[in-house]
């Protein structure tokens, strides 16, 4: 039987150093991991870690190609059982609601296979995740089919105490796994 292919996308939040340590958890439990990075996200951490702990290639650009003629995106998206995004911030909430695809990951949510599930955990600050627009958001993804994990409350980045923080790396796993069954 093959292993199961998690996309693991990684946006622009604090958030995305934990991110390194859910690369590492879905790898130990037998998936094959495939981390696309935003611009955003290589300004939290580099794509080496991932690189190393996943044992592929990392895409950060809509045009990285490692090999062979097809776009890695649509490779990706054609490959995947599961596209990941942890963290979601709230501009990437925005871009997959309205179908915007002007970075890898947002092309790979797009021509994401029809029988791959899509899992989010946002990371952002309270205000941005209760405001209605973000709210509007994850509704519209929801009614297609998307799920959520978090946010969940405490301590934000911002100094902030409230929702927002990114869901506990092993939950977010775990249910990956179950989506995944």
């Amino acid at each position: 039987m093959r292993a199961k292919t998690v996309i693991l996308g990684v946006t622009g939040s604090i958030a995305a150093c934990k991110a390194v340590d859910l690369a590492s958890t879905l790898v130990k439990a037998g998936c094959a991991v495939h981390v696309v990075m935003t611009a955003d996200a290589l300004r939290f951490v580099t794509a080496l870690p991932f690189k190393t702990l996943s044992r592929h290639p990392v895409v950060t650009d809509l045009y990285d190609e490692e090999e062979g003629w097809k776009p890695s995106h649509i490779q990706l998206a054609d490959q995947a059982d599961l596209l990941l995004i942890a963290p979601a911030t709230a501009n990437t909430l925005a871009k997959l609601a309205g179908g915007l695809a002007d970075d890898a990951l947002s092309c790979i949510a797009l021509a994401l296979n029809t029988d791959a599930k899509l899992l989010i955990a946002p990371a952002m600050n309270g205000k941005m995740w209760l405001h209605p627009a973000t709210q509007a958001n994850v509704a519209t993804l929801k009614r297609r089919g998307a799920h959520f994990i978090g946010p969940e409350k405490g301590l934000l980045s911002c100094g902030y105490e409230g929702i927002g923080r990114l869901w506990p790396v092993e939950d977010i796993a775990k249910k990956a796994a179950a989506l995944l069954r």
